[in-house]
């Protein structure tokens, strides 16, 4: 088992991962149940173009969810010694990119999508803190300088 993530302690990591993990996994089933099911009636009950806003906005639920679990399952196969930091380091294992919901195209859906809305856009931006903390520690560890834009950084990310 590694001791540390570019300065983060691995057990740390571990439970902050497996933390986020379950919340993904839960909050995917939950978004897929409510889409497939009570999601489809409310979003019958919506004008047309709402509809539409209704389909996108599910879809970014789901992209955003299968980015952070997709993100967490890197972050556990290093945790298990089956990729190393330099592997986990490339691009392709870093935290997909999703698109933000606009507040005054979601305020009048039902309850129930805006907090799925909500709470995966919530899940996204703390693994993508979590993130920034990990690549600020990368920097410091390869020595390469950083100003007062990775301070801040730092302190966001310790607010996680």
């Amino acid at each position: 088992m590694h001791s540390t993530l570019y300065g983060l302690d691995a057990g740390l990591h571990r439970r902050l991962v497996d933390s986020l993990y379950i919340e993904a996994m839960v909050m995917a089933d939950e978004a897929r149940a409510y889409f497939d099911k009570a999601g489809a009636e409310d979003r019958e009950a919506l004008e047309p173009l709402d509809r539409i806003m209704f389909s996108c906005e599910s879809l970014k639920v789901t992209t955003r969810l299968m980015h952070v679990i997709a993100w967490l399952l890197a972050q556990r196969a290093w945790q298990r010694g089956e990729i190393d930091s330099e592997v986990l380091a490339d691009k392709r294992f870093r935290l997909g990119e999703a698109s933000a919901s606009e507040a005054d195209a979601i305020c009048h859906f039902p309850f129930a999508a805006r907090s799925l809305i909500d709470g995966s856009a919530d899940l996204y931006e703390r693994v993508a803190r979590f993130e920034a903390r990990i690549l600020a520690g990368r920097t410091r560890a390869s020595g390469d300088e950083f100003g007062p834009a990775q301070a801040l950084i730092d302190r966001l990310a310790q607010s996680l």
